[in-house]
């Protein structure tokens, strides 16, 4: 098998770097190259046009929590999906063949290789990786896409203009995770194409019961106030 040429992709602004995403660069051990899209440095021009549509749509409360629920927050994780799309469609034409992405609140422990994602992640016949949790919406803290794939494009393109033209809004949820499946599943329905599922199916912090556990923790929601998880293997 070639070598492949893969790079790393994150988002974040200020406020959230200071809060916790500046344990993800002082961490971050990998060989890849990292890509930062930083939200109060260069906003992408369709991504301003769709945050000044959409921002007076408020999530729904959740009582339970007695806050917003994020599951309706379709402005909030967006940022997040005009980046990684972006870097797609940009670095396909730079010749890269496998981009990683991952959510700022992820501190690095063990450092893998190119062999690594060859061996866990990458797979030549798959669109792309995701962590799946059966049936409810996927982690997409991680995700990982194959350039070479003949699908990858497209994909690309139709998640961005579920942005762009507003669908996501005549969904049950706006929240990025349910967009990637929604997308994805309507992609293996109707032109067959092959994914690859690195989760367990079941709830809960998937990723740290992953193959991905054991070299970096993702300490989404609270467990980025402690900077662990407590169900990390690491």
């Amino acid at each position: 098998m070639a070598p492949l040429k893969i790079k790393v992709i994150t988002t974040w602004n200020n406020k959230l770097f200071e809060e916790y995403a500046h344990r993800f660069q002082e961490t971050y051990n990998w060989p890849f190259e990292l890509i930062v899209y930083n939200e109060d440095d260069e906003i992408l021009p369709d991504l301003k046009k769709f945050v000044e549509r959409n921002k007076h749509r408020q999530p729904k409360s959740d009582y339970r929590k007695k806050s917003k629920d994020f599951l309706t927050d379709g402005v909030r994780f967006s940022y997040k999906v005009y980046a990684y799309t972006h870097a797609i469609i940009t670095q396909k034409i730079k010749n890269i063949d496998g981009l990683i992405c991952i959510d700022a609140d992820s501190v690095f422990h063990k450092k893998i290789d190119e062999e690594w994602i060859k061996k866990h992640i990458h797979r030549d016949d798959c669109m792309m990786t995701y962590l799946g949790r059966g049936n409810t919406y996927s982690e997409c803290g991680f995700l990982y896409f194959n350039l070479n794939h003949p699908d990858t494009m497209s994909y690309a393109n139709t998640m961005k203009a579920m942005y762009d033209n507003d669908s996501i809004y005549k969904l049950k949820e706006q929240h990025d995770s349910y967009i990637w499946d929604y997308v994805r599943k309507d992609f293996e329905s109707k032109r067959g194409t092959k994914n690859f599922n690195i989760g367990d199916g079941l709830a809960g912090h998937v990723q740290a019961r992953s193959i991905l556990g054991v070299v970096y923790d993702h300490t989404k929601g609270n467990r980025k106030l402690k900077g662990r998880s407590p169900e990390a293997k690491i």
